[in-house]
């Protein structure tokens, strides 16, 4: 099987399931910027990996990538004919992102203010992946205006851009270094 089909050539591209769509199309921007995140995501890991980061961490980012694809290919699915062949979404993973945050949270100091991104490279990059990671949310919001979206899919992706702010707080406890913390 060749990676180029030419059949996206004039801007269209296929559901799963067969219907062609614009690339434009809003379902498509949805799973589209999901597949963004969890590119980010990947490069967060192996960033992290490489600096032998607590493993706690990179097996969650790892969890989170098999996650964010299931998400992904479920909202690319145009037929609830076929999602029973597919990798389900399971709604536990929403807790096991409370649990994770909850974990980093009890390790660091209470939250006054806002944060600056930034610091270091790490941080920045967890900071790179919660933005994404709302413009994920906003995009699936927008689905949802539209056809029917579980639920579920959007409190993941807002979970996780917590889960990724309270990374970011807990890599620059852990790198020692200073919050840039933002006052009115």
């Amino acid at each position: 099987m060749k990676i180029y089909t030419k059949t996206g050539d004039k801007g269209q591209t296929s559901l799963l399931g067969g219907t062609r769509v614009s690339k434009a199309d809003i379902r498509v921007e949805a799973y589209g910027t999901v597949d963004e995140l969890n590119a980010f995501i990947a490069n967060l890991k192996d960033l992290l990996n490489i600096d032998r980061m607590d493993e706690q961490v990179v097996s969650c980012l790892h969890k989170i990538n098999k996650e964010l694809f299931d998400i992904g290919s479920l909202l690319a699915l145009e037929s609830e004919e076929y999602k029973g062949k597919m990798a389900q979404f399971d709604p536990e993973s929403i807790v096991v992102l409370e649990q994770q945050i909850d974990w980093m949270d009890d390790k660091l100091e209470k939250l006054h203010d806002f944060i600056l991104p930034g610091g270091h490279p790490l941080v920045s990059s967890c900071h790179i992946c919660r933005t994404v990671c709302r413009r994920a949310e906003r995009r699936v919001v927008a689905l949802a205006e539209d056809v029917p979206v579980e639920e579920d899919y959007i409190t993941y992706l807002n979970r996780l851009s917590d889960y990724l702010f309270t990374l970011a707080r807990y890599i620059a406890l852990e790198y020692d270094v200073d919050e840039d913390r933002w006052h009115e």
